[in-house]
This record gives structure tokens, C-alpha cells and sequence, in this order.
């Protein structure tokens, strides 16, 4: 059974609510667990209440997945927990690529983790938000309009995301008061609750800090990691 309450489940995540509103509009911090490889995993972590799910479509990642199993795991959730987001993430992919991709699998939105241009952000429309690695300068373009607006990781040198690097929370916090972002980087049960009273971000994402390994979950830490997001909701 999920540690939510059947009243905050039906608060779900509401992806149409757009800028600084969604901050006013919901007080919960979103929980985004990424990194699924497996049916066990997805089912876990939306047991456990994670509002996203994501499948890293990024060949070099060692959470990578193939479309095909993805497919079938989305199928699941689609029936099980229909109001779970999912998310697919790329890096450097184009953008007829990534359009058949979330197509195929039933996903609602695409993470883009890698140099993708604003053009290419544009082309996708809502569907689609920027991942940074370090926190930009400059977001001109290259926000979505509807929560989130983007995501912000560690900078970690030829690593798109899943290092276990903690992000600079203190720069995420002053572009949180700007845009709702989803914060990720090196968070864990232990610390997302400091996380999210210093940044106030609109969501969490997290991978490496709640896995046994690079591919499989540990519904422990994931309960855990939600638990203490709850504790502060």
C-alpha cells in the first residue's frame, strides 16, 4: 500500500498548471523517481508514491532501457496507476526520434538531459522540458510553460545525470523562486529533506540515491526517500 492518503493521492501531479502559479497552487512537493529498468521497480516506486516515473533512453547510461520493455512497463502502470506521470529521458537525440519514442511508449513527457538547442525544445512543444547540468545562467528559451519548467542536476563532466553528485542547492534555490523546477543530484533519503526546505523546489528527482544498483530500485529507500518528503508536505 502506498504512503499517501487516497485524499493526497487524488492531488495529484497536474502537469497543465504553468509558472510561479503551480508554487501557489499545490504545497506537495513532486516526487520523481527515474531510472526504472524493470516491472518490479516502476510498480515499487508508484506503490510508494512517486507522482513521475522515468526511463532513460540515453544508450551509455547504465540505466538505459529498451523501448520495447518499456512499453510493456508503461502498459502496466497506465492501468495500475494511471495518474503517475512518465518520463523519458535523452540526451542529444533528435527530435522525430524522441517524438516516436514517447509515442510509442505511452510517456507524457520528455526530459531533454543533454545540449539540445531551444529550437529543439520548441519543436516538442509541453511535452517536452530541459535538463541542466549546474545551474544556468540564461533560461531564455529554453523553459517549459507548464510545471516543470526544467530540471536542475550536478555539472559533472561527461555524466548526464544518475553521478550521486549533490547539485548546488543554494544557486537551484534562487532559480526556484523564478521557475517551477524539478531539483535532481546526489539526493537520498537522508537528505532531500534538507533539500527541499532550502530550495523549494516544485519537484524531486531522484535515481541513484534510491537504488541496490545502477539498475535495480531498493523499495526500502524508495519508501524512505518518499516518507521524508511526506514528513515535511
Amino acid at each position: 500500500m502506498s504512503l499517501r492518503s487516497a485524499k493526497t493521492r487524488r492531488r495529484a501531479h497536474r502537469p497543465d498548471i504553468v509558472g510561479n502559479d503551480t508554487l501557489k497552487a499545490s504545497f506537495m512537493t513532486k516526487i520523481k523517481i527515474c531510472g526504472i529498468t524493470n516491472l518490479d521497480d516502476a510498480l515499487a516506486a508508484a506503490d510508494a508514491g512517486a507522482d513521475m516515473i522515468g526511463f532513460n533512453f540515453y544508450p551509455k547510461s547504465p540505466r538505459y532501457i529498451e523501448i520495447g520493455i518499456c512499453r510493456g512497463i508503461a502498459a502496466v502502470l497506465c492501468k495500475r496507476h494511471a495518474n503517475v506521470t512518465l518520463v523519458g529521458v535523452f540526451v542529444n537525440a533528435p527530435v522525430a526520434e524522441i517524438r516516436a519514442t514517447i509515442d510509442t511508449c505511452g510517456l507524457a513527457l520528455a526530459q531533454l538531459h543533454g545540449d539540445e538547442t531551444p529550437e529543439m525544445l520548441s519543436a516538442l512543444g509541453k511535452r517536452a522540458f530541459k535538463a541542466f547540468r549546474g545551474v544556468p545562467d540564461e533560461i531564455t528559451g529554453l523553459t517549459r510553460s507548464a510545471a516543470p519548467a526544467l530540471l536542475v542536476d550536478a555539472a559533472v563532466k561527461g555524466v548526464y545525470g544518475g553521478s550521486g553528485v549533490v547539485a548546488d542547492w543554494s544557486a537551484a534555490e534562487k532559480l526556484s523562486k523564478r521557475v517551477p523546477l524539478l531539483l535532481a543530484g546526489g539526493l537520498t533519503p537522508e537528505n532531500v529533506g534538507a533539500a527541499v526546505r532550502q530550495v523549494h523546489p516544485w519537484g524531486v528527482d531522484v535515481a541513484s540515491g534510491v537504488e541496490a544498483s545502477a539498475r535495480a530500485k531498493d523499495p526500502v529507500k524508495m519508501k524512505a526517500f518518499v516518507k521524508a518528503i511526506l514528513d515535511i508536505r
